[in-house]
């Protein structure tokens, strides 16, 4: 048998896995990644699309840790847009279609060029544990690695199981094999595990498709990218997805087939994704629904393959071809890939700590799909948390813990743990972050960047890149606030342009405020302005000039401005809740000694193990009261006395 010793083991090369191996290998553990088929890494077994609300949130925040999704994702681009325009500076964010292996290879060439970072094709079937702490890895070729921390990043291939109508399968995503022996390792160490369900859609030949039955949508004509660090461009205009909608026809042959749905025959009886669910799942929740929009998707301009958004199905295939040859251009349309459902292990997130450490077993980190949750974005950010936690575990340092203030993914992370993921695949919205205005696209990088850098993340040449950049945009944002403008001087511009006059003189960044009035206007408004010069950091500002700014620069600086009245009021609602979160909870606290806590919260607060007060609060169930109640028995408990 073979033997070797690293510092981290990820199990798994999906986004998730990809992410952990980078952030531990950058951080210098000497590292190795598992993967059941190296020509798997980064797969898209899905749709070709990074991003979208809050998606494209956590893209950012991933890039502004020092992770490499945003990347790979601008590396790959093939259309980019924002979405939510009209909806606020809070849900803005980006979402591109990207060419899936221009996106893999990328990750590839990240991953192969870390020296302490080894990639290796093989299967984990066993988690090596003593006294309660991980000590390393067994491999299906019978090779064994030692190991002080592990990742686990199995994504839907533990004991995966692929249905098509009335036939099923072990499968793992796009007919790739499953990973079993592990759940046999998982349940006999007492790890809790449930089952998950998630579909895909048949893919279609380009050709086959008449493309003038629908809309077609292109990208952004300004230059645009995810990553912080990234050059900004503009895609290619040969490149478009095209809007269409199913058809009372399409309804009409899911009416006549449904029972053949393994949802119906009770093959499958675990629930799919909520918010992108399957055909059927839609004719059965929705039955006086006869037409729902759908979204062809063309996975790369070097390929015919397309993919069909908002049409997953597991039905039978004969179903499958009739359903696609309904739709509006498809009549001769010719399925590539019959779509699929795809049950699979996960392991209940409340087993893990804000780190994504196992509550039960020391050093053991799980990130991705096997914690319940959906899309490759939510992956990516959970495996660099889970990577970077891993590697300060090795080291021995604090983990890093992010607020729901401070990140969406420290939201996600919260909700985990704390709430589970109520037995269907959970999926990050902006709807999900009580702070969201703090949580923005454009102040990523001043939100998360000095925790990647304190990690060993960001190195010095980023580092400078964004310290220049924050002084150019506050210098902007001190220059708006220093500069009055005078009614006699402005509202000759004001009237032409249709905007209320002045009565008296404001500040700029007031002006700002002030109802259709554009970044734009109050640039040209200040143009001229004779005040002194202003200095922050290094930069200075002569009258009248403003400093070069990008447009994320730009947003970041108007968002402040224009909204400085409602975010005031979100830090100080989140000072609040951080004055709990603050508080934390000793780790193997007695909750049964705290004879007035109520049942229900002894028995959650027993489950869950929350890491504060503040995070106590969060679980459903535990009343303000109880928190109360908790706080008074922690401070009795340091004190040295008893717990009443």
């Amino acid at each position: 048998m073979y033997h070797d010793t690293y510092d981290v083991i990820v199990a798994g090369g999906g986004h998730a896995g990809c992410e952990a191996a980078l952030a531990a290998g950058r951080i210098g553990c000497r590292t190795l990644m598992l993967n059941l088929g190296l020509d798997n890494t980064a797969l898209m077994p899905c749709n070709p699309s990074i991003g979208g609300p809050a998606k494209g949130h956590l893209v950012r925040e991933v890039s502004a840790l020092g992770g490499e999704q945003a990347r790979a994702a601008d590396a790959s681009l093939m259309l980019i847009r924002w979405l939510n325009t009209s909806k606020g500076f809070a849900v803005r964010a980006l979402r591109a279609q990207c060419d899936p292996k221009l996106y893999a290879a990328h990750y590839m060439d990240a991953l192969q060029a870390l020296p302490n970072l080894d990639v290796h094709q093989d299967e984990v079937v066993e988690l090596l544990v003593r006294g309660g702490h991980i000590e390393g890895v067994r491999t299906r070729h019978g090779s064994t690695f030692m190991a002080r921390a592990a990742v686990l990043a199995s994504g839907t291939y533990l004991d995966g199981r692929a249905y098509v109508g009335e036939i099923s399968f072990p499968s793992g995503p796009m007919g790739q094999p499953p990973a079993r022996a592990l759940f046999d390792s998982l349940t006999s160490l007492g790890v809790r595990t449930g089952r998950m369900r998630t579909d895909t859609t048949p893919r279609l030949h380009l050709d086959t498709i008449d493309l003038s039955q629908t809309r077609a949508q292109h990208s952004e004509p300004d230059p645009l990218c995810f990553d912080l660090w990234g050059e900004k461009r503009v895609c290619p205009k040969d490149y478009a997805c095209y809007f269409s909608h199913t058809t009372p026809e399409t309804h009409a042959i899911l009416a006549a087939n449904i029972h053949r749905s393994a949802l119906v025959t009770g093959m499958i009886e675990t629930l799919g994704p909520r918010y992108c669910p399957s055909l059927e799942d839609k004719f059965l929740r929705f039955p006086d629904r006869d037409t729902h929009p759908l979204v062809f998707e063309p996975i790369s301009n070097r390929s015919k393959e397309v993919y069909v958004q908002n049409f997953s199905t597991g039905l039978p295939y004969d179903v499958q071809v009739a359903l696609v040859r309904s739709l509006p251009g498809c009549k001769n349309a010719k399925i590539i890939r019959p779509g699929y459902a795809i049950e699979y292990v996960y392991l209940p997130p409340e087993q893990l700590s804000a780190t994504l450490e196992n509550r039960e077993i020391g050093g053991f980190f799980c990130a991705g799909q096997v914690n319940g949750t959906s899309g490759y974005e939510e992956a990516a950010a959970q495996g660099l948390l889970a990577g970077i936690n891993a590697a300060l575990h090795v080291r021995g340092e604090e983990p890093v813990v992010l607020s729901r203030a401070e990140a969406c993914l420290g939201v996600l992370v919260d909700d985990l743990t704390t709430k589970g993921t109520a037995a269907e695949p959970y999926r990050m919205f902006t709807s999900r972050c009580e702070h969201r205005l703090l949580l923005r696209h454009d102040n990523a990088d001043r939100r998360l960047s000095p925790t990647g850098r304190r990690v060993g993340l960001i190195d010095d040449a980023r580092w400078e890149v964004l310290t220049r950049r924050w002084e150019r945009a506050d210098a902007e944002m001190k220059r708006l606030l220093e500069t009055r403008l005078v009614p006699a001087e402005v509202n000759p511009l004001l009237t032409d342009v249709e905007v209320d006059p002045l009565s008296e003189p404001v500040t700029a960044a007031a002006m700002l405020r002030r109802r259709n009035v554009t970044w734009d206007l109050v640039q040209s408004l200040v143009k001229g302005d004779s005040q002194g010069s202003v200095t922050l950091g290094s930069v200075t500002l002569e009258p009248g000039r403003s400093p070069e700014l990008d447009g994320d620069g730009a947003l970041h600086v108007e968002t402040e401005l224009r909204y400085a009245g409602y975010i005031g009021q979100q830090e100080r609602m989140a000072a609040r809740m951080a004055s709990l979160d603050n508080v934390l909870i000793p780790a193997e606290f007695d909750y049964d000694r705290v004879k007035s806590l109520l049942a229900e919260s002894r028995q959650k607060l027993s489950r869950f193990r929350p890491r504060s007060l503040g995070q106590a609060l969060r679980i459903s169930g535990v009343t303000p009261s109880d928190v109360q109640l908790l706080s008074v028995a922690i401070k009795a408990a340091r004190a040295g006395g008893g717990v009443a």
